[in-house]
């Protein structure tokens, strides 16, 4: 016995879809995409999510460059 064909498969697929219906697929699909997002969430460490919830860093300096730069405040004429 070989495995299913793309023929079985679309079969099996017009099936369910007539079993189900189109909303309840849809409504089966976001619950099971939100377990999830909320799985994904919980194995988090306790390291990374303090990690993620940091502001982000001032630029560091880096020892013997310097860069030089001018700041002009533009004036808008109305």
């Amino acid at each position: 016995m070989g495995g299913l064909s793309i023929w079985h498969w679309l079969i099996v697929l017009v099936v369910v879809v007539l079993i189900f219906g189109t909303k309840k697929l849809r409504n089966i699909g976001q619950d099971l995409g939100g377990a999830v997002k909320g799985f994904k969430e919980g194995m988090k460490t306790p390291d990374e999510e303090a990690a993620a919830n940091e502001p982000p860093s001032p630029a560091q300096q880096i020892p013997g460059k310097t860069i030089d730069a001018e700041v002009k405040k533009e004036t808008h004429k109305t």
